[in-house]
């Protein structure tokens, strides 16, 4: 990873930061209502990649809790610019979410991610994560739609 790729783990204080972010690093354009809940909620993770001051990468996740075992954590999204692929932009966010889920005491780490995704599924194989066969992804409202 360069010199001037610098990780930001972003809290309640940082709204400002987020909806700062040029369109195209999200999926789709950042709602403030969503934004603010987000980094209000303390189960939520976010943490942004920048290269100087453009937002250049982001990973999500989220604490996940049961009754009966001890919390678990869902990385929900990892994205870096086109422009910025392949410099381990993702291998850093992905690493410091795990860092921050495992320091909360998180005992199971997970994501999922499209079977024809070769680049992100050789990116967690080559980060040690282990790839599970013969889960089936069930939705309603259209939840796996993007």
């Amino acid at each position: 990873m360069r010199e001037t790729i610098t990780l930001r783990r972003l809290g309640p204080e940082d709204l400002d930061v987020l909806m700062a972010v040029e369109e195209g690093l999200f999926d789709n354009a950042i709602l403030p209502d969503q934004a603010e809940a987000i980094l209000n909620d303390g189960r939520h993770e976010m943490v942004l990649a920048f290269d100087g001051g453009d937002a250049v990468g982001m990973a999500s996740g989220q604490v996940l809790l049961h009754p009966d075992k001890a919390p678990a954590f869902f990385i929900n999204e990892v994205g870096v610019r086109e422009s910025h692929q392949r410099r381990g932009i993702a291998t850093a966010l992905c690493n410091r979410l795990i860092g921050v889920a495992r320091a909360r005491g998180c005992e199971g780490i997970w994501l999922a991610t499209e079977g024809d995704n070769g680049p992100a599924r050789g990116l967690y194989r080559a980060m040690g994560a282990r790839e599970t066969a013969d889960i089936v992804v069930y939705d309603w409202d259209g939840a796996m739609d993007g």
